[in-house]
């Protein structure tokens, strides 16, 4: 049986960096955590990181998975989209922002560009459903609860809103009601959206969720992903359910997301992508 080397995890927020890391103990896998400052929350890690470096400190990372012996990484965990005056910048990351120029502008390009500069350094990048098994969304229910008919067009319309903002490389989700878009996402990420939709709402069935991939989705960093923490604040938004792209989407701690699902009387269900 072939050993794999030392899995790098350069681990954001929330539960799924310590997922994987177990997950990986659990069969025999080595780990390097590397955590970055100010996103990863040191109360969700069981293992203490093996390193901390700040946002910007590309080289440093390097550096140290290289020391480690890491030969694949993982980029798992919410991470904040920075301004450049919150970056750290060290010499790797000056040489590669002044190399990829405008592709700063776009998330996906940005960090498409990033795995390939990776890969030039020697370091696989690979997805974190390649290490832990069941976290792609699949093309079903979750739970109880089912859209009826509004729901569902709703949830076709915020799809079609979704792709054509990702086809900008701008965002992966969108909110609507009824038929009314009332928000989309941008830099500010889901849980944020969310909350600005909930002062938005109108009375009446409230409105869906939907996360979709963006086209030439940069699939080993940045799939969209839901979780528990993510059917609770829709819940409390006044939001009737949430879908996301099935084979495109992550469901992190799909059990948990069904119970709270269930709890609050919403839907979370995995739609078809484009044909």
């Amino acid at each position: 049986m072939t050993v794999k080397s030392r899995l790098g995890i350069v681990a954001g927020g929330g539960d799924l960096p310590q997922r994987i890391s177990d997950s990986c103990h659990m069969r025999g896998r080595e780990v390097f955590l590397l955590a970055i400052e100010g996103q990863a929350d040191p109360g969700r890690l069981t293992t203490p990181p093996d390193a901390w470096v700040k946002m910007g400190q590309g080289g440093k990372g390097i550096k140290l998975m290289r020391a480690a012996g890491v030969s694949e990484v993982v980029f798992v965990g919410n991470v904040g989209r920075p301004s450049m005056s919150d970056l750290t910048l060290d010499g790797w990351s000056v040489k590669f922002l002044a190399r990829i120029g405008k592709a700063l502008f776009g998330d996906d390009s940005f960090l498409t560009a990033f795995a390939r500069a990776l890969e030039d350094e020697g370091l696989t990048v690979i997805g974190p459903e390649t290490v832990l098994d069941g976290l792609l969304a699949e093309q079903r229910q979750y739970g109880v609860v089912a859209p009826d008919d509004d729901a569902l067009a709703d949830i076709t319309r915020a799809a079609e809103v979704a792709r054509a903002l990702g086809g900008l490389d701008i965002g992966q989700g969108a909110i609507v009601q009824q038929g009314l878009v009332l928000g989309v996402e941008a830099a500010e990420g889901t849980d944020r959206l969310i909350e600005r939709c909930a002062a938005l709402r109108h009375e009446g069935p409230g409105g869906v969720l939907v996360k979709v991939s963006k086209p030439g989705q940069e699939r080993r960093i940045d799939l969209p992903a839901i979780g528990p923490e993510t059917v609770a604040r829709a819940a409390a938004a006044g939001l009737r359910g949430i879908a996301v792209e099935a084979g495109n989407a992550l469901i992190i701690d799909s059990d948990d997301v069904v119970r709270a699902a269930d709890a609050a009387g919403i839907f979370v269900v995995g739609i078809a992508g484009p044909r």
